[in-house]
């Protein structure tokens, strides 16, 4: 039993013993010179495992007596996690070895919080859930703070350090409740004793565990740590923060939902629904004032949430579908845009204004036409694929009889609009300034462009993604 329960927790297990032996093997072989190839490793281990959870089936299996779920769901969300935080690391490496931050530390910490997410996503109980959220967490506030010489940096790691404990009690106090009602912390038995006549301690513990996931996915109002956190962290920290954590923490919110409380769809829809209208009117008003590039990112992320958790407020399985294709996109964009913000230098020195983009097209046109191609995407402009991500979830609320908050979605992506096209309009139309230094880095030109053309020729079939996720959607909505 045991022997199989660990064959179906090996890449887990594997990327695990893959940190902890890339830590021993650095302390004694020298600690400076081995940053950069351990960060181009980790992120080709990344990609190896997420090829190989790809491809290893198509069925649902359980570990530990349905403690650990292996099933298409679950492995839709790995891939996503792996390749997002692979790519991340390779857009890092420039950016933190210029400044002396690449560390052997970091890639072993991103391994570690990686290995956290694909225990969250395929959390069957309770327990294991949190465990997996916290080993995420734990190794996200290390590396939040990572730049011990900055002020900023500092800051933000106490900041997400302190509201995330906030945040791990409120769901831990929810876990609490939904045990004691439920008599179990298993899945499968709080969707049973949901099925019944539903106390109202169990809809209270439902209540606290939607609060800390909320501020998981940095879901309004439970997103005050994003802005300066993002802000405040070391760029690459920033772009890992806004993609791999904000899939896992989406999809164990639908697993949680739907495997738990699946019976009682009516009072989570409804709190889910307020999360998602809030989220996407504070994101897209609040970004307009911004005028720091990483903060108005956060702003977008919270508002990009919203949206996802449209998708999943209609409580249907192609609500689910459409929050899986919404999220992939979503990925894809903001690696994408991060690659761009990552080349932004003046004199050597990280720039984040927006007001330095003046005129970049004439600088660096390509560049500037692969920005404006992610950020059409990202406002929702058709036909490119980021307008597609929307239409599904739109689409998911109308058919979950949600038509208000379609509606209410169409207006806030108006708004947002705004933000994403003020920073086009910089780049084509400003007045000419002193121009940023030219980009010096092949792998951020990579990353740009392949982001870039994604959004463009994924038009034409979305590369697949939309019947991967009506697998995985089919697996997890029975």
């Amino acid at each position: 039993m045991m022997s199989t329960d660990l064959s179906i927790l090996l890449p887990e297990v594997m990327l695990a013993f893959y940190a902890m032996v890339s830590l021993i093997v650095v302390v004694y072989t020298g600690k400076d010179d081995s940053a950069r190839p351990l960060t181009v490793l980790t992120a080709i281990v990344f990609a190896g495992l997420a090829f190989w959870i790809g491809y290893a089936g198509s069925g649902s299996e359980l570990a530990f007596y349905g403690s650990f779920i292996s099933d298409p769901f679950s492995r839709f969300a790995k891939v996503g996690i792996l390749l997002s935080a692979a790519a991340v690391l390779l857009i890092s490496m420039e950016y933190m070895s210029r400044r002396g931050l690449l560390r052997f530390e970091y890639p072993v910490l991103i391994s570690l919080s990686v290995v956290g997410m694909m225990v969250m996503v395929s959390a069957g109980d309770l327990m294991v859930l949190y465990m997996g959220l916290e080993l995420q967490s734990l190794a996200a506030y290390v590396i939040a703070s990572i730049r011990r010489d900055s002020v900023r940096s500092t800051e933000a790691g106490l900041k997400y350090f302190v509201l995330g404990a906030l945040s791990s009690g409120l769901l831990l106090y929810g876990a609490s409740l939904t045990y004691g009602f439920s008599g179990t912390t298993l899945f499968a038995g709080i969707f049973e004793a949901a099925a019944g006549d539903v106390s109202i301690g169990l809809l209270f513990g439902l209540a606290f565990l939607l609060a800390g996931f909320a501020f998981k996915i940095s879901a309004a109002p439970f997103h005050m740590w994003t802005p300066d956190v993002y802000e405040g962290a070391p760029t690459p920290v920033t772009a890992f923060f806004a993609t791999a954590p904000k899939l896992a923490a989406m999809a164990l919110l639908a697993r949680v939902m739907h495997d738990a409380f699946g019976t009682i769809v009516g009072d989570w829809q409804q709190i889910i629904a307020f999360l998602a209208v809030f989220s996407m009117f504070l994101g897209a008003i609040a970004a307009i004032g911004q005028r720091n590039i990483k903060r108005l990112m956060a702003y977008s992320s919270i508002s990009h949430m919203g949206f996802a958790l449209m998708g999943l407020a209609s409580g249907t399985l192609f609500g689910v579908q459409a929050m899986l294709i919404y999220m992939a996109i979503y990925l894809t964009m903001n690696v994408g845009a991060f690659a761009f913000i990552l080349s932004m230098e003046k004199d050597g020195r990280p720039v984040t204004d927006i007001e330095s983009l003046h005129m970049y097209s004439k600088r660096e046109p390509l560049r500037a036409l692969a920005m404006l191609v992610l950020l059409f995407s990202l406002a929702g402009v058709p036909p490119l694929v980021g307008f597609f991500g929307k239409l599904y979830v739109l689409q998911a609320a109308v058919q979950g009889g949600l038509s208000w908050l379609a509606i209410l979605g169409v207006i806030a992506s108006v708004i947002s609009a705004f933000y994403y096209l003020r920073i086009v309009y910089y780049m084509y139309f400003g007045t000419e300034r002193d121009s940023l230094d030219p980009p010096s880095s092949p792998v951020l030109w990579s990353v740009l462009m392949v982001c870039a053309l994604a959004m463009v020729f994924g038009v034409i079939n979305l590369f697949g993604v939309d019947a991967l996720a009506a697998q995985a959607a089919a697996a997890l909505v029975n």
